[in-house]
């Protein structure tokens, strides 16, 4: 489901200019020679790892005809009787208690 970033120098054809103060240059070159990579990968892997979780929860995806028939049968199928969660559902929150006083 997640998408993979090609780092292979021959497949980059975009440019990505930054600025940094040199604290922060000092530490991810730090950084990305601890991990024996160029500051290139390392910022470039980072970045990306970082905006895929970000937007992990944003993503589409897409289903077989038979995964998504299934999908809405679940959906469609009636609730289950749960006398618990029922009765959890009925008492009152913090919230109503605090409103309460």
């Amino acid at each position: 489901m997640s998408e993979h970033v090609v780092t292979d120098r021959g497949q980059r054809d975009s440019r990505l200019n930054l600025r940094a103060s040199q604290q922060q240059q000092q530490l991810i070159r730090r950084a990305a020679a601890a991990l024996d990579k160029s500051m290139t990968e390392f910022v470039l892997e980072s970045a990306t790892s970082n905006a895929e979780r970000v937007l992990a929860d944003r993503r589409w995806f897409v289903l077989s005809g038979e995964d998504w028939e299934r999908l809405e049968a679940l959906l469609d199928a009636p609730a289950l009787d749960t006398p618990k969660l029922k009765r959890l559902l009925s008492e009152p929150t913090v919230f109503d208690q605090a409103t309460d006083g």
